[in-house]
């Protein structure tokens, strides 16, 4: 047996089945081993991009890691902006990087790289593997790695004699470290502040913004007139109806500030401080006030849910019904509007439906709209790097073992980064419906010139526009084995997406604002 192979069998046995793919000459041996070996799902991606958002939308549904396969540091490069984003998203990911073989490195060949040093500023876990018989021990610790809570990226760099050589040894899949319990002095602190002091809110991120922690913090916050929200930007967030009625903390730093104003104590649940997306000129870089305390009652690692569950206890908070949110939404008529559209969307979209969200500025009033939409999943850009959408949501239909519906609210200006996620999406016949939110233009960054107080010129906006020449998503999406409609009015738009949802194979609507 070859390292490869005792690579493969490793992966199995730590439960990694899954293999978001684009491999070069260095990971051939790896290739051959998946083919030999039964029963891991291989998926692959025309560029390391699409890999990493994948596995990163994968582990998002599914709840355990998948393997990467890249080729060598630049292709590990190609994919560091979403492996950011899985990164503040807290995703576990088993990242297998090809190398030089270990002889050839010192000749400094075309492809040699700092693959290490590209490595370790997204990864919680890395290692280059020396020899062929350590590699099944290798892959166990990094399957370990990424599935310590609440998730890291695990790297394991594989250079090539490392998988060829014979002595390969599969390793036994290693015990996942328990997740940390809350502290409950922690716990015993959160509640007096609640119960004896005013303006206090519950801040929820993570694991937090499951249906059952939510329910455990609505009771916990009524029981004592204190609020609750989610942080800006979530992995995932349990919506819809039969869960609360939950708003984040708004991206706009105006509106934040508003939000926030009242705060005299933040009890974080999983949840970071709020603090600016970028510093804007004359404005504060955190977002509540600076006379507020912060108070952790569970860090990201520990058991947010059992720390709900012990602060309800502590308090004594009475079992509680959620808010009922109303009648579900009729589909909107007339012109695109992001109300319009979060309307029609909670009015169509199947039950138990994920939205992968990268709609940008022209989503960010969507949660409003959606309270009363069917129960489903919402998965959102996590770490400003854009292009995540349209792969997030092939990694999520992935995980949720293309049983459930995927609707990817795509801006047209980040589509255009990981478009050739479509092609995947046709070759896996994925239930994803995409709609593109196509206004021609970088429609963030003129508010962005607003907010930084630049003056921008011709040049400038020239650099914003989309529409010299007009992309056309319909005959892209034709391009890559996807069907394909524009919609210019909400009704067109519903109607395409209730019939995308009737059928297993992806779908694009080209919606134009």
């Amino acid at each position: 047996m070859n390292g490869a192979e005792s690579l493969v069998h490793s992966l199995l046995k730590s439960g990694v089945d899954t293999c978001f793919a684009n491999p070069g000459t260095s990971e051939m041996h790896f290739v051959a081993a998946l083919d030999r070996i039964p029963g891991m799902r291989c998926v692959l991606g025309l560029q390391e991009n699409i890999v990493t958002g994948m596995a990163d939308g994968y582990w998002r549904i599914a709840g355990k890691p998948a393997a990467t396969l890249l080729h060598c540091g630049p292709g590990l490069a190609n994919g560091l902006a979403n492996l950011h984003n899985a990164r503040r998203a807290r995703s576990g990911i088993v990242n297998v990087v090809g190398d030089q073989a270990t002889y050839h490195r010192p000749y400094d060949a075309q492809l040699t790289a700092d693959t290490e040093g590209w490595a370790r500023p997204v990864s919680g876990w890395v290692r280059t593997a020396t020899d062929a018989a350590r590699v099944g021990t290798d892959a166990a610790v990094a399957v370990q790695a990424a599935r310590t809570a609440p998730g890291q990226i695990a790297t394991l760099i594989l250079p090539a004699d490392t998988a060829w050589n014979e002595g390969g040894v599969p390793a036994e899949a290693l015990p996942v470290p328990a997740t940390p319990a809350p502290d409950p002095h922690a716990v015993r602190g959160a509640a007096r502040l609640l119960r004896e002091k005013k303006n206090v809110l519950i801040l929820l991120g993570g694991v937090a913004l499951r249906g059952e922690a939510q329910a455990l913090a609505w009771r916990a916050a009524q029981a004592t007139g204190q609020r609750v929200l989610a942080e800006m930007s979530n992995a995932r967030v349990e919506r819809g109806r039969g869960r609360l009625a939950l708003e984040r903390v708004p991206y706009p730093v105006d509106m934040a500030l508003e939000a926030l104003k009242s705060v005299e104590h933040l009890i974080l649940v999983n949840a970071k401080a709020p603090v600016g997306f970028f510093a804007y000129p004359g404005k504060p870089s955190i977002h509540y006030p600076e006379t507020a305390t912060v108070h952790v009652l569970s860090r990201y690692e520990e058991d947010g849910i059992a720390a709900l569950r012990a602060l309800v206890e502590e308090l004594g908070a009475p079992e509680l019904a959620l808010p009922d949110p109303g009648p579900r939404p009729e589909a909107a008529r007339g012109a695109p509007t992001p109300e319009g559209l979060a309307r029609t969307l909670a009015a169509l979209m199947p039950e138990h439906s994920i939205i992968a969200d990268e709609s940008v500025s022209f989503g960010r009033g969507f949660f409003k709209e959606t309270h009363a939409a069917p129960p489903h999943d919402w998965l959102q850009i996590t770490g400003g790097a854009i292009g995540c959408g349209m792969p997030l949501a092939t990694g999520a239909a992935i995980g949720a073992g293309g049983q459930r519906r995927v609707i990817n609210l795509q801006a047209d200006g980040s589509g255009m980064y990981t478009l050739q996620a479509l092609w995947t999406q046709a070759r896996e016949r994925l239930p994803v419906t995409t709609i593109v939110l196509a206004n021609r233009k970088y429609q963030i960054l003129l508010g962005e010139y607003r907010g930084v107080g630049a003056n921008p010129g011709p040049t400038a906006m020239s650099m914003l526009d989309l529409g010299n020449p007009e992309l056309n998503w319909c005959q892209l999406a034709a391009g890559m084995g996807v069907e394909a409609a524009r919609a210019t009015t909400l009704e067109q738009c519903g109607d395409l997406l209730a019939q995308s949802c009737a059928h297993q194979s992806p779908f694009l609507i080209e919606l134009m604002l």
